[in-house]
């Protein structure tokens, strides 16, 4: 019985440290709405919404970063898109008053905001602050 017990404990820490790893993180940003919003914070334990708008310069700018940290971070951080022409609900209730601005949100709460284009290197090092 002890063996079935050390088993059952170590399988209990690897699901509790590893959360919802691997396959089931998306490894490029999911579109968010304001329907599938709180799904989607509550899904990942770490999770970054960048709010954006089609005709915000800065915002497109962002975009390929977004790809490329989505891909870096696979397994640790979710990342979503919220186009805050398209969703105002969410975009009010966060306040969004500039794009783009990213939600950092940690167990289903906002734990920062990045307001404006920055740099990938500063992002990641922000991110991982987080982990």
């Amino acid at each position: 019985m002890d063996e079935i017990e050390q088993i059952r404990e170590r399988k209990k820490q690897e699901m509790m440290k590893g959360g919802q790893q691997g396959a089931d993180w998306p490894s490029e940003p999911a579109e968010v709405s304001d329907d599938t919003f709180n799904d989607f914070i509550k899904k990942y334990p770490l999770v970054v919404v960048d709010c954006w708008a089609p005709w915000c310069g800065p915002c497109r700018m962002m975009s390929p970063v977004i790809d490329a940290l989505a891909k870096e971070m696979q397994g640790k951080v979710a990342f979503g898109k919220l186009n805050t022409d398209m969703n105002p609900k969410i975009a009010m209730r966060f306040q969004i008053e500039a794009i783009p601005t990213l939600l950092v949100i940690k167990d289903g709460e906002l734990a920062e905001r990045i307001v404006g284009a920055k740099p990938k290197e500063d992002l990641a090092r922000r991110l991982r602050s987080h982990l």
